[in-house]
């Protein structure tokens, strides 16, 4: 019948509904002040039946909603990073994290609530999957175009993802997180300066006012 849309596409809409409006109301409420009920309303997609045709419960929602900021994150253009620049990226990305962490969505679906809801365990490997081979691939590609001393690159990876984790969590815990960012840049870019061929620090930059730049943690 014309105008009747699949029933695979129609599932796919409503899965999308119950996850974006679970964002929104996530972010303005958090996860343990947010109900079902408010979740379906949002969503409009009739009865808590919906959800749970979807989702296990709402942490499994939860975490598809975790999952869906990280790919926006993960996605997002890099700007102002020359081709064949590696480390330049590889620095970029990282700061980016430190931008978006200044930001509502990522405070409380990724920080706050990510390893309350997740538990430490699940959260750590949604950080290893969004962020771990993205920062290996660049440090692989500065040791080639000779700006990264050739070294372990897997560990030194796991060490730059727990090190840019950390400084997020510093921000978003701090009194004043638009100083802490700041902060945390500075200690940010002299780790990275120890392992350049040349250690001479690139110059600060100011946290993004408009656009993203893709994240690699």
């Amino acid at each position: 019948m014309a105008g009747v849309q699949p029933r695979s596409e129609q599932a796919y809409a409503t899965r999308a509904a119950l996850i974006d409006a679970a964002r929104a109301l996530f972010v303005e409420k958090g996860y343990h002040r947010t109900g079902t009920e408010e979740i379906v309303a949002a969503a409009g997609v009739g009865t808590r039946g919906a959800l749970y045709h979807h989702f296990a419960d709402k942490r499994a929602l939860f975490l598809a909603v975790f999952e869906a900021v990280e790919e926006d994150l993960v996605g997002s253009a890099a700007a102002g990073v020359l081709p064949g620049d590696a480390f330049g990226q590889l620095r970029a990305g990282l700061l980016a994290f430190l931008d978006a962490s200044l930001t509502p969505e990522v405070q409380r679906v990724l920080l706050l609530d990510g390893p309350a809801v997740l538990g430490w365990r699940t959260w750590r490997s949604l950080e290893e999957k969004y962020g771990l081979g993205a920062i290996q691939s660049l440090l692989g590609q500065a040791v080639e175009e000779g700006a990264v001393r050739r070294q372990p690159l897997g560990a030194l990876a796991h060490l730059l993802l727990a090190v840019i984790d950390e400084a997020a969590l510093f921000v978003v815990h701090a009194v004043d997180p638009a100083a802490a960012r700041a902060e945390a840049a500075t200690a940010v870019d002299g780790l990275l300066a120890g392992i350049r061929t040349d250690p001479t620090p690139p110059p600060s930059r100011s946290p993004a006012k408009g656009g993203r730049r893709r994240t690699v943690r």
